[in-house]
C-alpha cells in the first residue's frame, strides 16, 4: 500500500516580520495543532488535492479532492494524534468505536502533517485501507490516540516500503 508524502517550507522571519511578533511566537503558533491546521488544510486542498475545503467545519471530512474524494486531516504533535472524529476528541467526550468505523467508511484517507518539525512540516496521504488495517492490527490503542514516537514509526514503517514525493 503506498503513500504520498510532501514538504511545506515556511520562513520563519518572514512570518515573523509580516505579523509583527516575535519568532518564538510564530513557532508557538505554528506547533499548536488547533491554529495551524487553518493553513495546513488550505495548502493541502488548494496545492496537493486540487481540491477544495469541506462546505462547513461541520463536515464529516476536512477536504475534497479533485475527484470528489473527502479527506480528513490531523496533526503530529508533541501530545501525539487521534484518528477518531473531532467531536470524540477532549473534555467529557469519549471514543466510540462505531462512529470511528462509520468515518473510515466515508473517506479515501487521512492526510498527516508533523508539526513538530516546524517550520519544514512533512506530509503523508495516507490510504483509509491503512488506517483500518492498523486499527486491525491494535496499532493505534483502544482509542486512536497514539503517541508522536509511535504515529512517526508507523508511518516510517510503510514509506519504507513504498512512496511517491509530491513536488
Amino acid at each position: 500500500m503506498g503513500i504520498k508524502t510532501g514538504l511545506f517550507k515556511w520562513d520563519i522571519k518572514e512570518i515573523a516580520k509580516a505579523l509583527k511578533i516575535k519568532e518564538t511566537e510564530v513557532r508557538l503558533y505554528f506547533t499548536d495543532g488547533r491554529r495551524i491546521s487553518f493553513m495546513l488544510e488550505r495548502r493541502l486542498a488548494y496545492e496537493v488535492l486540487k481540491g477544495q475545503l469541506a462546505p462547513s467545519e461541520g463536515a464529516r471530512y476536512d477536504l475534497i479532492d479533485a475527484e470528489g474524494g473527502k479527506w480528513e486531516v490531523r496533526s503530529i504533535s508533541k501530545g501525539g494524534i487521534y484518528f477518531c472524529p473531532s467531536y470524540m476528541v477532549g473534555s467529557g467526550r469519549s471514543f466510540n468505536e462505531k462512529g470511528f468505523l462509520k468515518k473510515l467508511k466515508e473517506v479515501k484517507g487521512y492526510i498527516v502533517s508533523d508539526i513538530e518539525s516546524f517550520p519544514e512540516i512533512p506530509f503523508w496521504i495516507i490510504p483509509v485501507e491503512q488506517i483500518i488495517q492498523w486499527w486491525e492490527e491494535r496499532k493505534l490503542g483502544t482509542t486512536t490516540k497514539i503517541s508522536r514516537q509511535i504515529a512517526l514509526n508507523l508511518i516510517s514503517a510503510i514509506s519504507n516500503n513504498s512512496q511517491s514525493t509530491l513536488r
